[in-house]
């Protein structure tokens, strides 16, 4: 098989595995950033209004600077009519995308310089780009990001990314990786690693030949003018906003050394996600996980131990000359680093979506392993057993992500123990007009996980939708001690009520937010 049928087969795998998601709905975070986005209606949201807006649109919060990504949603919506499945296909082909330029990059440095692993001829880099692209398309810790739309943000920047390490390594060509991380970091902020990659390839001494200082000087600088147009970019469009409710649930009321400790926790089901992908989750929120706050906990020693051995592995790589391999083991934490909650925290403790990147370095490792195991039929049969019970996996997530009732079903059922699931069907009884069952989801939700102020929010809507004014007045008090300012969660439930057409409701919550904190909501 020569390295472009390799390729093809790479491509038709990753089509084939997520053809089922076309039969998915909107799910999530697809209501308020494209179902419910004015700006993705219009064919404004695909021209230069897109990267003067932020994200989330105004009337959810205004947060997150992603225009890349709302410029294909609005092609999407005007292209397919603003039904879902043609945007289920285009997530589709550009994991297939992905997977094949993980391919490429697996094969072209199998084949190595110098005695590098693909000393044994191009017949090491195919085995390579098979083996990490096939991994790499039917991983199951992607379903997140390719079967729920708004994973797109994720699919975009590993794309993008991935051309950006390219270029550099394989092509010498500063101008062209410059344009891809400019194009990567429009799509999701966790493009950022792609410098830190290339320093990566170029220290192992990965690709055709080493940089001279002249084209490192070049690359630099343009790292530096593409990180100053993008942060000039994102700060005109989100200066004007309050900040949407960013933390992730499991970090408020922790201190900074609380955060650190329970976000190296977290690294054992990274690992686990990575390696063992059996059992995946929609949710990680309290009290499916729990703060670590003391460095004697067992959480956080296990996860010390998965960053130990993380360390250990890349050393053993790197003294052994597997430059491939060390640089695929790095790959994983470089491109990890940016949403750890190591630096700063995010909005999530573990999302599976945020995985894809980080997965290629896997990809990239096995593939690489691959190049330099002799040709023979059990191997194949061994791996060709992994693709299949990963590709099998996948197809029965994706079934998860059809709507919002599958999606609470899920966390329900995988994660009894988040408060999540009883918020999400909080918020689908609401819109379904059951605010008496909403109102008991909301408050189971506030049993099992008190500081998120989202609950509060959410139950005193719908009290005062069943004429219950005082028990509403009640909730809200709750949630502004445990959220101030809190405009951008106000906007997003006045906004819902408007949807569900509320308008007491809605004018009831802006009324409130402008008596306590004065101004308006966002």
């Amino acid at each position: 098989m020569t390295t472009r049928r390799a390729l093809l087969v790479v491509a038709v795998v990753a089509v084939a595995t997520y053809a089922p998601s076309v039969r998915n709905g909107f799910a999530g975070d697809d209501g308020q950033i494209i179902v419910n986005n004015p700006l993705v209606h219009g064919w404004a949201g695909a021209g230069p209004a897109a990267f003067r807006s932020p994200y989330w649109p105004p009337q959810f919060g205004g947060a997150l600077y992603r225009p890349l990504a709302i410029v294909t949603y609005t092609l999407d919506w005007h292209w397919g009519g603003g039904a879902p499945a043609w945007f289920h296909v285009m997530n589709l082909l550009w994991n297939a995308g992905a997977s094949v330029l993980v391919a490429l990059l697996a094969g072209a440095w199998s084949r190595g310089r110098g005695g590098e692993p693909g000393a044994a001829g191009d017949g090491a880099g195919t085995r390579a780009a098979l083996v990490g692209g096939l991994l790499f398309a039917v991983h199951p810790v992607h379903v997140e990001a390719v079967a729920n739309i708004v994973g797109r943000a994720e699919l975009l920047a590993a794309c993008f990314t991935l051309l950006a390490v390219y270029c550099a390594v394989e092509r010498d060509n500063w101008w062209l990786s410059a344009l891809f991380w400019l194009l990567g970091l429009l799509s999701k902020e966790n493009a950022v690693a792609a410098p830190a990659l290339i320093v990566g390839a170029w220290v192992l001494g990965i690709g055709p030949r080493r940089p001279t200082r002249n084209l490192v000087l070049a690359f630099g600088g343009s790292w530096v003018a593409v990180g100053l147009l993008y942060a000039a970019l994102r700060h005109a469009a989100l200066g004007a906003y309050a900040p949407l409710w960013s933390p992730a649930p499991v970090f408020l009321g922790q201190s900074p050394l609380g955060i650190r400790l329970t976000a190296v926790a977290a690294l054992t089901d990274v690992a686990r996600l990575l390696l063992f992908p059996l059992h995946l989750r929609a949710d990680y929120s309290p009290a499916e996980r729990v703060a670590v706050t003391q460095v004697g906990d067992a959480a956080f020693l296990l996860g010390f131990l998965v960053l130990a051995g993380w360390a250990l592995l890349l050393w053993l790589a790197w003294r052994r000359g597997r430059t491939v391999e060390a640089l695929g083991v790095a790959w994983i934490g470089i491109a990890y680093f940016p949403v750890a909650n190591l630096l700063f925290p995010i909005g999530v403790l573990i999302a599976e979506r945020t995985l894809y990147l980080p997965s290629a370095g896997l990809a990239l490792a096995a593939g690489a392993v691959a190049a330099r195991l002799p040709a023979r039929p059990g191997y194949g049969l061994a791996f060709a057993l992994v693709v299949i019970a990963g590709a099998t996996r996948t197809v029965l997530r994706i079934p998860v992500w059809h709507d919002n009732l599958a999606v609470a079903q899920s966390i329900r059922r995988d994660s009894p123990d988040s408060y999540q699931g009883h918020m999400e069907a909080a918020g689908i009884l609401l819109e379904r007009g059951r605010p008496d069952l909403a109102l008991t989801a909301a408050r189971l939700a506030i049993e099992t996980y008190a500081p998120d102020p989202r609950p509060y929010l959410i139950g005193a809507h719908a009290a005062w939708a069943l004429g219950q004014w005082g028990a509403g007045d009640s909730l809200l008090a709750a949630a502004d001690r445990r959220c101030r300012p809190c405009g951008g969660v106000y906007q997003a439930e006045i906004a819902e009520a408007r949807a569900l057409k509320e308008p007491a409701v809605a004018d009831s919550l802006a009324g409130h937010y402008q008596r306590v904190f004065g101004g308006k909501p966002f």
